[in-house]
């Protein structure tokens, strides 16, 4: 359970930081919401990272390069779940704002990270 809290700890901080660059790049940059969503999730990918490498689930045993090898393949899965969804949820309702589309989004996706970091990622050998 504890792993469990912690986790939701390190997707609040990467959800901050998806939402807070999302805004910020629809704000200020003429990127729509389907890039500044990719560089948005490029950077809340890479702090979570650290965040549950550090706090959630502690390190793995494997090298450094093997592990983020194998983060990177369950976030760019999980990645690619949630920005399928936000893809799709814009696209099929156009008046839906981008950051309530990303909350539905990150929301389905997060029982596939959970599960994918803490079976196959931060498991020890």
């Amino acid at each position: 359970m504890k792993k469990l809290v912690r986790f939701a700890i390190a997707g609040g901080i990467g959800f901050l930081i998806d939402a807070g660059i999302l805004s910020a790049l629809l704000e200020l940059t003429p990127l729509g919401p389907f890039l500044a969503r990719l560089i948005a999730i490029a950077f809340a990918m890479a702090a979570t990272w650290a965040f549950n490498r550090s706090f959630t689930f502690d390190r793995s045993g494997r090298s450094l390069a093997a592990e983020g090898f194998r983060y990177g393949s369950v976030g760019v899965t999980a990645a690619l779940v949630n920005y399928g969804l936000y893809s799709a949820l814009l696209l099929s309702l156009p008046a839906l704002q981008p950051l309530a589309a990303m909350v539905i989004a990150t929301l389905a996706s997060m029982f596939f990270s959970f599960f994918g970091y803490s079976r196959f990622v931060f498991r020890a050998e």
